[in-house]
């Protein structure tokens, strides 16, 4: 990402990103979380969105719980898990979330066609590109800003990520309130405050993605060793 233009960079941002970085217990990180979320709900109104994967559940929970309303919208791929989708359809019933489907131009069906089946094997970033990178342009056109569940402990291509940054690619802010968050505070909060969690989590589900391109990790392996597994792959390109 960017660094956020003059013309974008308030006070109040420039408050949110020095309190990041002296947020240094899990107190402080939730109830920045928190903050961030009503701030941005209050200064963008309609014209925010967040982008949920249903396997970032700890931002679902944190924003349906600190303001009601919100719009997300979900990527549905046409590759899901049913237990993706199915945490889809609780999270509409579970919290006062508007949350709507976003489909790419072509079926999976349609995709095969022009390009040969298991184009997610033989050319996962054309894939990616097309059922991921293409739909979520389209969801974002017409907004101010969006919200991601984007960590640094997430990937090494994330560690430069900000509480709010400036996603140049698509001339808007990008806020990150669970930023700063390690894998044991993620867990932490879902276990004290009863986070629903994807049910894949309970197969060993550490990162959750398309079906055909996920797979579970095992104990010590890193969380995304399971996403593209046997090649160099790590990111759709959805944040990068």
């Amino acid at each position: 990402m960017s660094a956020i233009p003059t013309e974008n960079l308030t006070h109040e941002i420039e408050t949110f990103l020095t309190r990041e970085r002296e947020a240094t217990t899990y107190e402080d990180k939730v109830a920045l979380g928190r903050e961030v979320l009503a701030w941005a709900h209050h200064t963008y109104g309609d014209s925010l969105t967040i982008a949920s994967s249903m396997g970032d559940e700890i931002l679902l929970h944190l924003a349906g719980t600190t303001a009601p309303g919100f719009d997300v919208f979900f990527l549905d791929t046409g590759y899901h898990f049913a237990e993706t989708l199915g945490t889809r359809d609780a999270y509409e019933v579970m919290l006062p979330l508007r949350i709507r489907t976003v489909h790419p131009r072509e079926s999976v069906a349609r995709q095969d066609i022009r390009f040969g089946e298991r184009l997610h094997a033989r050319n996962p970033d054309l894939c990616c590109r097309m059922r991921k990178v293409a739909p979520l342009n389209a969801a974002l056109e017409g907004y101010a800003a969006w919200v991601t569940g984007v960590r640094r402990a997430d990937a090494a291509t994330r560690t430069d990520a900000q509480l709010i940054e400036w996603d140049a690619k698509r001339s808007m802010i990008k806020i990150n309130p669970v930023v700063g968050w390690s894998h044991d505070e993620v867990d932490r909060y879902a276990a004290e405050h009863g986070v629903f969690l994807n049910p894949l989590r309970e197969l060993g589900f550490a990162s959750i993605g398309c079906a055909p391109c996920t797979r579970p990790v095992g104990v010590g392996e890193d969380p995304r060793a399971g996403r593209w597994a046997n090649s160099d792959k790590v990111e759709c390109g959805l944040h990068i």
